[in-house]
Order: C-alpha cells, then structure tokens, then sequence
C-alpha cells in the first residue's frame, strides 16, 4: 500500500494477481481428466477445437513452439485417436490436423470437470455478496486481458 493514500500500488497488486491466477490455473488443470495429456496437448487441443483445423507449421506459430516440438505433440494427439491429419485443399504438399469427436469427448470431459470443481468451490466458499463481488472482478479482469 502506498504510504498516504492507503491505495493499494500497482506493482504489488500486479504481483498478487500473477500468483494467484497461476494458482488458480494449476487448480483447475488438477481437477481436469484429461487423459493424461501434457499442457501442450491440452493446449493445441483446445486451440484446434476453438479455431478450427490448422497446419501444424500454423499451430507451432500460435503455440510459440519449435515446428519439430509441435509435429511431436501432434503425433502424440494422433497416436491416441484425438486428432487426425488431412491432406491440406490449399497446398498439397502439407496436411491440416483438426480435432476428432474423441478429441471433443474429452475436451469437453475436461472442462466439465474443471467447470464442476470451480462451481462447487464457489457455493461452497462464497456468500452471496461476495459471489457479486467475484462476478464484478470477472468483469475487470476481462478488460485487463482486453488490454
């Protein structure tokens, strides 16, 4: 806190905020089934569910990864039947991986999963004045990632 407004200074709430989303992140992974997948698995996994199929030369790109280390996590997603390759209509040359109804199965079992665990920690943990108070601070952090 700063010393004569009693207002909290930025550095120090930008400090608490990064420990406690990357907590709160951690929690939410733990209570997921993923199926054993990594966090990058999980991560291409969902990217191609939200964003649709994509060559794996695009996918390193948005992953920030090596295009080696993303032909490795997609043949591991392969090799369990949650994603599949086609030949790209665009460039034959190169084949698009998108997600497979399996791939959807379990996304949606992770999520569910995390959704469950966060919803009963909420009943469980929160008055309803403070429910709004978690509700009115969603809204902030959502500007804040708008940024």
């Amino acid at each position: 806190m700063s010393e004569h407004s009693g207002e909290p200074l930025p550095e120090q709430v930008a400090t608490d905020l990064a420990n406690v989303v990357g907590r709160l992140a951690r929690r939410l992974r733990g209570a997921s089934p993923a199926g054993g997948l990594t966090p990058s698995q999980r991560s291409v996994l969902s990217r191609l569910d939200r964003g649709g199929p994509a060559t794996t030369a695009a996918l390193a790109r948005a992953e920030l990864v090596r295009p080696q280390s993303m032909r490795m996590i997609v043949g591991a997603l392969e090799s369990t039947g949650l994603v599949g390759r086609a030949p790209d209509p665009d460039d034959g040359r190169q084949s698009v991986v998108s997600v497979t109804d399996e791939g959807r199965r379990t996304l949606a079992d992770a999520r569910a999963a995390k959704q469950g665990w966060l919803s009963v920690a909420i009943t469980d943990e929160f008055a309803p004045e403070e429910r709004r108070q978690l509700a009115d601070a969603i809204a902030l952090l959502e500007r804040l990632v708008q940024k």
